[in-house]
């Protein structure tokens, strides 16, 4: 029999599995930093999409975590730092890079303030997480990954239209600012988390996303102009119809 010395603590097993939610936060950051040396080498079309694969694995860390059982502090905090590189520093210097060059002061001034805005919401989400009561039906003001998506639709449009360059530097300046104030904001936005379907239209649901996913891959700059447009949409509809609550967790 093996005696543990007094007060020597017991040493925690845990599965390399349990892992996996770390690996997929640790991922997503690659990714985002990937995209920022992908836009300073002038492609922007691969930033984007390394973005959007952060954003992926951004959704399955925390949905992995719950599944595994191996929610954790540490797991929650990787998951918050990584949020602010790929959905607020990224995305703000990958804009920088494609329409600010001509631009440079007024046009950092604007980058500034969407990372910054990014930073508060991400401290006022792992406030309010804190709290025993929450509405997990809706966010309060815009999740870093749409906010990330929006701030970018200035390229995506460029894209779709063929033009590959912003027609107003200003405009996209300015986008980036309203962006930012829609993160911070205090108004209901919706979370589709906890969206439900009759169990007889789970096929039509199915075919729906077949259908996102082949026109992403067929004609990916006018989808994402027009999911962001739709997201815009389901913002402008629930801030008219609720009031503003307390935010769900965000992973």
């Amino acid at each position: 029999m093996i005696v543990q010395p007094e007060g020597r603590k017991r040493r925690k097993k845990l599965h390399l599995v349990q892992l996996l939610p770390n690996f997929l936060t640790i991922a997503a950051l690659c990714s985002g930093l990937t995209a920022v040396r992908f836009a300073i080498a002038g492609q922007f079309g691969m930033a984007v999409a390394l973005i959007l694969v952060a954003a992926v694995l951004d959704g399955l860390d925390g949905r992995m975590a719950r599944l595994l059982k191996s929610q954790s502090d540490m797991g929650a905090e990787l998951d918050s730092l990584c949020d602010l590189v790929n959905f607020g520093v990224a995305p703000a210097l990958i804009t920088y890079l494609w329409a600010f060059q001509g631009m440079r002061s007024e046009g950092w001034i604007a980058c500034l303030v969407y990372a910054v805005a990014c930073l508060l919401r991400l401290a006022r989400f792992n406030i309010s997480n804190r709290q025993p009561e929450n509405d997990s039906n809706s966010f309060q003001g815009v999740p870093s990954p749409a906010g990330a998506l929006l701030v970018l639709l200035p390229i995506f449009l460029a894209y779709a239209l063929d033009s590959g360059k912003p027609a107003a530097i200003w405009a996209v300046a300015l986008w980036m600012v309203i962006v930012g104030g829609l993160m911070v904001a205090r108004f209901r936005t919706p979370s589709f988390k906890r969206a439900t379907v009759y169990a007889e239209n789970v096929s039509f649901v199915i075919l729906v996303f077949v259908g996102v996913v082949a026109a992403l891959l067929t004609y990916p700059w006018t989808t994402l102009v027009l999911v962001d447009f739709a997201y815009l949409g389901a913002i402008g509809y629930t801030f008219l119809r609720k009031p503003a609550t307390v935010e769900p967790a965000e992973d």
